[in-house]
Formats: structure tokens, sequence, C-alpha cells
């Protein structure tokens, strides 16, 4: 891939995963040649998200946001990468009343080039359902919005399923789960997501250890990219593992309108 190639496949990995997700957990889809949303599905804003918009009147879609946030009664999020138009869109979002929350560097890497990385101890395993709460339990001790969000994601793959696209993994020190890792095969790429290690078990490098061992399984099974945005904290774990950023993906999020 080039570096247009690689910045669409960033941006439409984590659409097709925000939009699968959303509708697993029984949002409304919309997808035509202005805009595709996932809203209503969760209680997360980050989740009930706009990730494309094409409009000729995007001030008119933005208003239609909106209501549908309101309808579901949920706050909500667009997810404004390069591709997304029109170029002022995020001064329009910000003249409807949402918010900047903040930016997510978009991060690329061949996986040929994929930097090895350990942590004394580590054991990484693949999980599926019968591992499922495990993997939830130990999630919502440090990523997001806690066991909120961990719970939400939990039903949603219960429902989505734990096989391809789908792959979930624990790491483990002993008997006990310290980080997680979700890889997803969509867009010609392997997404990498919910990347967490659990607070006291942190500064040890099992972040980059995790993503390593999963990267290194979906590259021997056929992926040659992996993609990733990346949180202020993980950027400089993925950089070292040979990451490259590529783009921005600006985050603006609305709270649950009010009447």
């Amino acid at each position: 891939m080039d570096d247009a190639e690689l910045i669409r496949a960033i941006e439409d990995n984590a659409a097709e995963l925000l939009l699968a997700m959303g509708a697993a957990g029984g949002g409304r889809q919309r997808s035509d040649h202005e805009v595709r949303w996932t809203i209503g599905g969760s209680p997360i804003d980050y989740h009930n998200a706009v990730v494309s918009c094409a409009a000729d009147d995007a001030d008119q879609v933005i208003a239609e946001s909106l209501q549908e946030l309101k309808n579901h009664g949920v706050p909500g999020s667009w997810h404004v990468g390069p591709s997304m138009r029109p170029l002022d869109l995020g001064d329009r979002l910000l003249a409807a009343g949402f918010s900047h929350a903040g930016s997510e560097p978009g991060m690329a890497l061949r996986l040929t080039e994929l930097r090895e990385a350990e942590a004394a101890g580590l054991r990484v395993e693949r999980i599926g359902l019968a591992e499922l709460g495990v993997w939830e339990h130990t999630l919502g001790r440090g990523f997001g919005e806690g066991p909120k969000e961990a719970r939400w994601v939990s039903e949603v793959y219960r429902r989505l399923g734990v096989t391809d696209p789908w792959r979930h993994y624990l790491g483990y020190l002993g008997d006990q789960p310290v980080a997680t890792a979700t890889v997803f095969l969509a867009a010609g790429v392997a997404g990498l997501y919910f990347v967490m290690t659990v607070p006291e078990a942190r500064r040890r490098g099992i972040g980059a250890a995790i993503t390593a061992a999963v990267l290194r399984e979906a590259r021997d099974s056929g992926s040659q990219y992996a993609v990733l945005g990346a949180s202020p904290a993980g950027r400089s774990v993925y950089g070292g593992l040979g990451f490259r950023e590529y783009c921005a993906i600006d985050l603006y999020e609305r709270a649950l309108p009010q009447e």
C-alpha cells in the first residue's frame, strides 16, 4: 500500500469496526453517498459515531445527527478523518455544540517490519466465548469508561462472536489476567483495538509485548499491514514497534442533547 491507501485503510478499518459494533448493539445505521453513522446502540459517546461525511449541506447532516442522538437519548461523536468533507467540518461541529475531544494519531505498520517486544513472564492467549467474561473484567479495570464500557463491549462481542474477523486476546502473568487486545480484520488490514494493561502491571513493557504477539499472529495468518488509532500513552509504545503516523482522526463529542 502507498501512503494514501494506508490512510484510507486506517479510516475504513475503524469505521467498519464502529459500524459493526453499533449494529450489534441495536443502533440505527445510515449509509449513503453523504454520510455513514451508527447511533443508538451504545451508552458510550465514542460508539454512537458518525464515521464518514461528504455532504453538500454539512450543517443539515450535523443537525440530523443531533436529532438522531436526541431520539435515542444517547451521547455521540463524529470521528473526522482526512477523507471527510467539507474541510471546515470541525468548525461546523463546534458551532453546532460539539466539543473537540482531541486527536488520535492514525498509525500503520507493514508487518514484515514489526519489531519484537517481550515482557518477562507474559503469556498471550487468544480467547473464545468462555473467556469473554474474564476479558471484560480485565478491560474494565483500566480502559475508557471502566466497567460500564467493558460491559457493553463484551455484550456486543458475544453477539458478533470471537472468530474472524474478530480476534480477542488476554495477557497473563502466571494465572492472573493483566492485559487485553483485539484485532479486527477489515479494509485489507489488521486493526488493533482495546489494548490495555491493568494499572498495577504497567511500566513493565506488557502493552508492547501483547501488541507484538497479536500482530505476529496476524502476520503469520496472512495480514500484510496493521493500523490503529493511538492514545497519548500508547503513541510512543507503537512507535517503538515500528508504527508510523500517517494522519490524525479528530474526535468531536456531544453530551446527551437537551430540549
